[in-house]
């Protein structure tokens, strides 16, 4: 392609990095760090506390590569309705993306929950013994893994759409497309025919009818000349006859 795309693949990829990450970190460092702590009650705070201050700017890196990822989008809209295949790992990717920001939006709304609750008795890994967020805390235990789960996923569907941009497969690519794209110019064009075909059958009805209506005194006439020439032919034939 001859146009670039640098600044969009820049906040495509660094939003992307900075998101799992920051997601891999806090699960592995922030919650790590946290099970250190002797005190019980520091080791909920110290867990909190370092999720809460990675929030903005794991929103900012979110932000960042949904805009670079639509402008790289709207920049390869024509490889994605022509080259075969691309149409198939974008929606992976988009949905990929979606189970991601849903999970991070989720993970923040139980993190806050879990910070109201105040400093809660906490085990050694950071889970809860009050009832009114263990089940909070049990659901990020979980989710802080599917996090880096699912942004990861992502990043391999977009070094898939990175190999899809190589010359060779961008020709080869839109080379298998072609049939199914020809039978779609087919079937169209087929449609259009066949519309023109009706349109035009019941544009020539009035003019069918006209002419219908217009031959039929003169059919009739000529059905009643020929009778008429075959009775005088008959009559003619008896006279001939001898008596």
């Amino acid at each position: 392609m001859s146009e670039r795309n640098t600044v969009a693949h820049f906040l495509h990829d660094a939003g992307l990095a900075a998101w799992f990450g920051g997601s891999l970190m806090g699960a592995v460092g922030v919650n790590g760090a946290a099970a250190e702590v002797d005190d019980p009650r520091r080791a909920a705070q110290v867990a909190n506390t370092g999720w809460a201050r990675w929030t903005p700017f794991n929103a900012v890196a979110i932000g960042a590569h949904l805009l670079g990822g639509a402008q790289l989008l709207r920049a390869n809209r024509g490889r994605v309705k022509t080259q075969k295949g691309v149409l198939g790992n974008t929606n992976v990717k988009l949905a990929l993306t979606a189970g991601a920001l849903g999970a991070t939006a989720y993970s923040r709304v139980l993190g806050q929950k879990v910070i109201d609750a105040g400093d809660v008795p906490v085990d050694a890994d950071v889970n809860p013994r009050d009832p009114s967020v263990a089940k909070a805390q049990k659901q990020l235990k979980a989710l802080q893994w599917a996090i880096p789960g699912l942004t990861g996923a992502v990043m391999a569907s977009s070094a898939l759409h990175e190999e899809q941009q190589r010359p060779s497969q961008v020709l080869r690519g839109s080379l298998q497309a072609l049939p199914a794209r020809a039978v779609g110019v087919a079937g169209t064009v087929g449609a259009l025919a066949s519309a023109k075909a009706v349109s035009a059958a019941h544009a020539a009805g009035p003019a069918l009818e006209k002419t219908r209506a217009a031959a039929v005194p003169a059919v009739e006439k000529a059905r009643e000349r020929a009778a008429s020439a075959y009775e005088i032919a008959v009559d003619k034939a008896k006279d001939a006859l001898p008596a």
